[in-house]
């Protein structure tokens, strides 16, 4: 019985071990709620034996079949331990060297990160260290030493180990690209001089083109485009400040924050870009309407005959076929609407798009029907 009872309590112990180890590195797993009812059937078992041994010299001793019970109890705790361990054995044995492992981990990623940081003290590194990117990743590996720490339990550590780990990579890369930011900025600068230029040409044809599309179209044509030439000189201006902004830095040494002032510089400039391409685009898109109209409405027409084909094929007019048909109404309504000195070719555009972009989201739907058929 003293042979039974010390092996199941050893077992007992390296089980234990392993599911407090598995709760730590994967509480996901849930063993240490299916490890209770088995850890509570062993104390259970102990309680019982200990209650035997504790029978004192003077006492009569326990009948034998108290003793046959205890150890049945212990043989039958045992035997549910041991069918619990090798359920589970692969995963416990390695969740006990994962959390053996722990503190070696986090002794060595410390060092590293540690290591790593004391690359800014050194001479060629001394002006990197208040670019944002180093001094923003420096301070993350910081907090993640911190965290690290203040650590407990081996998943908590593991999964503090592995974020200064990360941080520590980001850190040294920060640090590794800093040499070549001047050079960087600087031929960004270049660049967005160039396309300032560019757009500030381009720009120059706005005036004329607005003039054009109130000459030779209807004024409701152009109406939502004529702040556009204002706009677009005011961000071109607000681009150029910026741009000065920008080479500021980029001459004080600074050229991480160059960098992202390009940035408020590109987008000032694609914005412009917008504002001038919406009047050149609309007059070239009028006139070529103007010239044929016939050639707008027969796509639009041909892209629903398209759909009504589509339709009886795959067996759904019940379901679009008056849909569709109902769109035939808007076209003619949209040429028929086309009269006058000064037509609204615009209307006429945006209706026939509107009929095409109804039809395409028609033809889709019909086809997700029948994939899902």
């Amino acid at each position: 019985m003293v042979a039974a009872f010390l092996d199941m309590d050893k077992r007992q112990s390296i089980a234990e071990a392993g599911v407090i180890a598995s709760h730590e590195v994967a509480p996901e797993r849930d063993l240490l709620r299916r490890w209770e009812p088995i850890r509570q059937k062993c104390y259970q078992a102990a309680e019982a034996y200990l209650q035997l041994a504790r029978t004192e010299p003077e006492e009569e001793l326990a009948p034998a079949a108290a003793y046959e019970q205890v150890i049945h109890q212990i043989a039958d705790a045992a035997r549910s331990l041991d069918e619990f361990y090798e359920r589970h054995r692969g995963h416990l044995e390695h969740a006990v060297t994962v959390a053996q492992t722990a503190p070696q981990l986090a002794a060595r990623v410390s060092a590293d990160a540690r290591d790593a940081l004391g690359a800014l003290d050194a001479p060629e590194n001394s002006a990197f260290a208040e670019y944002p990117s180093v001094r923003a990743t420096a301070d993350a590996v910081q907090r993640a030493l911190s965290t690290l720490g203040a650590a407990t339990g081996a998943g908590a550590v593991r999964t503090a180990a592995h974020q200064v780990k990360e941080a520590t990579t980001a850190f040294r890369e920060a640090l590794a690209e800093a040499p070549g930011r001047q050079a960087e900025a600087r031929n960004t600068l270049a660049s967005v001089t160039t396309r300032l230029g560019a757009v500030r040409t381009r720009s120059e044809g706005l005036a004329p083109a607005y003039s054009a599309l109130l000459r030779e179209f209807n004024a409701a044509s152009s109406a939502d485009l004529s702040g556009n030439e204002q706009q677009a000189l005011l961000l071109l201006e607000r681009a150029a400040e910026e741009l000065d902004v920008a080479r500021a830095s980029l001459a004080a040494g600074r050229p991480e924050e160059a960098l992202a002032q390009a940035g408020v510089v590109r987008a000032e400039l694609a914005r412009a870009e917008d504002l001038v391409d919406a009047v050149t685009s609309r007059l070239a898109t009028l006139r070529a309407v103007k010239e044929n109209p016939e050639s707008k409405v027969r796509d639009v027409r041909f892209r629903l005959r398209d759909a009504q084909h589509l339709a009886v094929q795959r067996g759904l007019t019940a379901e679009w076929g008056s849909v569709l048909d109902a769109q035939l109404n808007r076209i003619d309504r949209a040429v028929d609407a086309l009269t006058g000195v000064h037509p609204d070719y615009w209307a006429y555009v945006k209706d026939l798009d509107a009929v095409s972009t109804f039809i395409t989201g028609v033809v889709n739907r019909m086809r997700g029907r029948n994939t899902d058929r």
